[in-house]
């Protein structure tokens, strides 16, 4: 027997026997395939790939859920996305099969929908680095952006100042995006790698969880903390905004003739090799959609990547 037949053969023999079980699903339970060390476990399966254990499948909203967000949407005008039907019988069919997140009646209740630690890779966390420590010597997250970066280890002192108030630095950094130690030359000038603590769009919820665990019996006072944070890092959110509004405003000359209804904005170009690059087709090059011919149509041009820069 060729070999495309046994395994066709065996293929259907399984889906005859132990695959006939996947054909419909149960209410309420996925219907992922099952492995053997995940056959003799109790509780609902959320691994859809036996052959990958690391994939897990995310939960999605309930129906109760998702009405309180079309509600706010649709009806409070909470948001511009508006006259767009509900598929029902598809979310229903839908809820089913994967697992789900409720909406909870009582605050106190709620459980995380999903987990506020997934951040995209970071170019920069690419290459693998052998970096030699020694045992005695205490390496965190922030040393590891620091090795990334190609940045200098820090001085004792602001290691140990950063470990005594985590939440301080984190805020400092979020706050002050442009007090973020700089390296390299040029074009390849670019900030220290942070840790995964001031990357998240939330810090102010590691805070909150770090603190909820070090001091579980004053709930009070960690959530005024909270509060606290909140209107910390919005103050900041607006400080930053407002100063890059000012200044953009400050760089634009606008001009508006008495006899027309359109008014003129000039802003001054500063051409060096570092605004417009060595051949003056920089990203910020003044004129960089006018005047200058681009190179994608001209006859000779290598067109695919041929070398890759880590």
């Amino acid at each position: 027997m060729a070999p495309q037949t046994r395994l066709r053969n065996n293929m259907f023999k399984w889906l005859e026997t132990e695959g006939a079980a996947y054909r419909t699903h149960t209410p309420g339970t996925t219907n992922y395939l099952r492995s053997v060390q995940s056959a003799n476990r109790d509780g609902p399966n959320r691994k859809p790939f036996p052959g990958n254990p690391a994939f897990i499948s995310e939960s999605i909203l309930s129906e109760e859920l998702r009405n309180e967000i079309y509600d706010q949407v649709v009806n409070k005008k909470n948001s511009v996305r508006a006259g767009k039907t509900m598929a029902l019988p598809y979310a229903r069919a839908v809820h089913e099969m994967v697992p789900c997140t409720p909406l909870f009646s009582n605050p106190h209740d709620r459980r995380p929908h999903e987990s506020i630690n997934d951040l995209p890779v970071h170019p920069t966390t690419s290459p693998q680095i052998f970096y030699p420590v020694s045992e005695s010597r205490r390496f965190t997250r922030s040393d590891a952006g620091r090795v990334f970066s190609a940045a200098p280890a820090l001085p004792h002192y602001r290691v140990a100042k950063e470990e005594s108030d985590p939440d301080a630095t984190v805020s400092f950094v979020t706050q002050h995006p442009h007090r973020i130690e700089q390296v390299g030359k040029g074009a390849n000038k670019q900030g220290v790698l942070q840790p995964a603590d001031a990357r998240i769009p939330h810090p102010h919820l590691i805070a909150h969880e770090r603190r909820r665990i070090t001091h579980p019996e004053e709930s009070r006072e960690n959530n005024r903390l909270y509060q606290q944070r909140l209107r910390e890092a919005e103050k900041a959110r607006k400080a930053i905004k407002d100063k890059e509004v000012a200044r953009k405003e400050a760089e634009l000359l606008k001009v508006q003739p008495e006899s027309s209804r359109f008014d003129f904005h000039f802003k001054d170009v500063v051409v060096s090799k570092e605004t417009t690059g060595p051949d003056g087709r920089g990203h910020a090059a003044p004129g960089r959609r006018y005047g200058i011919p681009s190179y994608d149509r001209k006859r000779g041009q290598v067109k695919i990547p041929t070398s890759v820069q880590v």
